[in-house]
């Protein structure tokens, strides 16, 4: 259970509370909870996305909320979805199959984030009419450093939305238009949005009825706009001209590109982005308190695939992108043969849990130090989610005492620190 040490009083404050204490990560699923007569999702003073609550918001609405929001509650797969042949470890969780892959064709491949994997899975769903359409995030048109929810019914259009989307992004704002529709869709979201749309399926049987395959990227998290903001300055570049911004993809990882109003390009490496290596890493609280960003409840979860878990800038304009595939249900095995005989993935070498953890150690050290961390949120008085099948119990006791010591007590000065400096 979620524990207070001071307990908000209104429901509009229990709202308020996850996002105070860093958990919200304006996914815009509570706007669909609760109807936005009670709940608006839109930009903070801050430039990020979080809720509003209309002051007459009631205590039951936020209950449904607070068991769907993935800064509340986060679950792996769901148990129906593992079968004798599934393979379990503690890091990487639940999978039948690990392998390295990419998209067939050279353009899908070029112009995804690393090796096109998913838009090449996207592009087989609907070649093959095993779904109507896709629900995935490509760049908003009205700002382009933010994501925004598409949908996508033709199989030459998948690739508009190819690239990570490094921005706010509320990707299932509108999940209740897409259930409306009665027809099937395929979800490719980050894996806390996954898990939210799970989370959404206990109170919306339409999901499970729908939703018919569920894609994710591995997810290191999302720059937030105050540092997206500094980086740009750092260039001398006004937010506001921004007319246009990929964040990687033509290429592996490719460029980061900037679109000035007045027609200027200017191009920076993926580290210039984002720095030599994770210390650098500029992400929200919930990023960084994250138990799943490997997707652990997905049907497929696609990775970069970099030795030590970072690009070399000397040689990835000589990298064609390469994924590593995890297919964690039947249904997502299945999937990735299919679009293998149909000729839209290739495979290369399968691998394992070891090799993930070689060209995704911050995964592997964010895995082992989170409930530690939650533990020190928990102490600061802060939300912490409700977690089932992500091990963290068990990865928590493969640590060292003195490390766990250590995440405990950062964890819960930065919690109390948060919460003085709180503005919405």
């Amino acid at each position: 259970m979620t524990e207070f040490t001071s307990p908000p009083t209104s429901a509009a404050e229990r709202l308020d509370r996850i996002v105070k204490d860093g958990m919200c990560i304006g996914c815009g699923l509570c706007q669909a909870v609760a109807g936005t007569d009670k709940v608006t999702v839109k930009k903070s003073s801050s430039g990020m996305l979080v809720p509003f609550a209309d002051a007459t918001i009631d205590h039951e609405t936020i209950d449904r909320i607070y068991d769907v929001c993935p800064g509340t509650r986060v679950e792996g797969l769901p148990k129906h979805l593992i079968d004798a042949n599934t393979q379990h470890d503690l890091i990487w969780g639940a999978y039948q199959k690990m392998v390295l892959g990419w998209a067939s064709d050279e353009q899908t491949r070029f112009k995804g984030s690393t090796g096109g994997a998913l838009s090449g899975l996207g592009q087989y769903l609907l070649a093959s009419n095993n779904v109507d359409f896709l629900l995935h995030a490509r760049a908003s048109k009205a700002d382009p450093t933010f994501g925004e929810a598409h949908l996508t019914l033709e199989v030459d259009k998948v690739v508009e939305a190819a690239g990570s989307r490094y921005g706010p992004t509320a990707a299932l704002i509108n999940i209740n238009e897409m259930l409306d529709k009665g027809r099937t869709f395929a979800y490719i979201g980050l894996p806390c949005d996954i898990a939210a749309l799970r989370n959404y399926a206990r109170l919306d049987a339409r999901v499970d009825q729908l939703v018919k395959y569920w894609l994710t990227p591995v997810c290191g998290g999302y720059m937030p706009t105050p540092s997206m903001r500094d980086f740009l300055a750092k260039l001398n570049i006004d937010f506001d001209q921004v007319s246009g911004f990929r964040y990687r993809g033509y290429g592996c990882p490719g460029p980061t590109r900037i679109e000035l109003k007045d027609g200027t390009v200017i191009e920076k490496t993926y580290t210039d982005f984002w720095g030599e290596d994770e210390s650098c890493w500029s992400l929200p609280h919930r990023c960084k308190m994250c138990p799943d960003g490997i997707g652990e409840s997905a049907d497929i979860a696609a990775s970069d695939t970099w030795p030590g878990g970072s690009p070399d800038p000397a040689t990835e304009h000589l990298d064609p992108g390469t994924n590593a595939i995890i297919a964690r249900t039947a249904q997502g095995l299945s999937l990735l043969n299919e679009a293998v005989e149909a000729g839209f993935i290739t495979l290369g070498d399968d691998v394992d849990p070891r090799y993930m953890d070689s060209v995704q150690p911050h995964q592997m050290k964010k895995k082992l130090k989170t409930r530690a961390r939650y533990n020190g949120q928990r102490a600061a008085g802060s939300v912490v989610p409700r977690t089932a099948r992500l091990r963290l119990d068990a990865l928590y006791d493969a640590n060292d005492e003195v490390d766990n010591k250590i995440q405990f007590k950062g964890a819960k000065k930065r919690a109390l620190e948060r919460k003085s400096m709180f503005t919405k």
